[in-house]
């Protein structure tokens, strides 16, 4: 793990990883505009939010980026990958849970509350992506699905690839009891304690099959269950909670 650039200024707060020199951010819940219970920069149109306050919070991560369109997608903890060229306004795209795009200047959005957001940039072949990977994406390796992609289509190595991993449920409350029939056999190794896996491990190993070099990949190692300044579907179930938002984490290309 690396060092991470913090930015808590008056608008937003969010985190950089000093790997990555793209525009890029994995933002918290604070400084937005949404009211209880997706209090306060809730990022989705999907879990019961007024669409204006999540317009107005999207607009604001567009501006601490210094982009101008945002694309993102209907998250289903699947396998599908969207390859975006010729974006000409904000798009959200149904069914698909990993982003790429050569396009200059569109932010990849992933829409969280525990699942990682692995955000990926390739600085040789100017391509960046961006996965959201619960136990689900890791289960199906949507990590490596995603970087063969990338190499099928745009080229790249991924010995050149430099990636992040956004805060997220950690090994601590990342619990899964079923795992035995949830999980595929060859990560059950990660096993933390009784239940209990590593996923932030997990994704690594993912990554460095891929041929991602170890070197190559940050981790922020935030919990967001832990960490009330980060939306939790976790943590508000244990609460009995029934709604909660979702925090975000962008990359773009630069314009120039």
């Amino acid at each position: 793990m690396t060092d991470f650039e913090n930015s808590f200024p008056s608008t937003l707060q969010y985190r950089r990883s000093r790997l990555i020199e793209s525009p890029h951010a994995m933002f918290n819940r604070l400084k937005g505009t949404s009211p209880s219970p997706y209090a306060s920069l809730n990022l989705s149109y999907g879990v019961g939010d007024d669409p204006q306050c999540v317009a107005a919070n999207r607009q604001r991560t567009k501006q601490a980026l210094g982009i101008s369109l945002l694309l993102s997608a209907k998250q289903v903890h699947g396998e599908k990958i969207y390859c975006a060229q010729d974006i000409a306004k904000n798009t959200e795209v149904e069914g698909y849970d990993a982003l790429i795009t050569s396009q200059p200047g569109v932010g990849l959005l992933i829409q969280q509350a525990d699942c990682q957001a692995i955000l990926i940039h390739d600085p040789v072949r100017k391509v960046v992506a961006a996965i959201h990977c619960g136990w689900r994406g890791n289960a199906v390796n949507i990590i490596g699905k995603t970087i063969a992609e990338m190499r099928k289509r745009y080229h790249s190595d991924a010995s050149s690839l430099l990636v992040a991993i956004s805060p997220s449920l950690g090994p601590c409350c990342a619990e899964l009891i079923n795992y035995r029939q949830e999980l595929p056999e060859q990560i059950h190794h990660f096993q933390v304690k009784k239940s209990h896996f590593d996923f932030w491990a997990i994704s690594k190993h993912q990554l460095a099959v891929a041929g991602v070099p170890s070197g190559h990949i940050d981790v922020v190692g935030i919990c967001s269950a832990c960490d009330r300044n980060y939306f939790s579907y976790r943590r508000s179930k244990k609460k009995g909670e029934a709604a909660t938002g979702r925090y975000g984490s962008i990359i773009a290309l630069p314009l120039t």
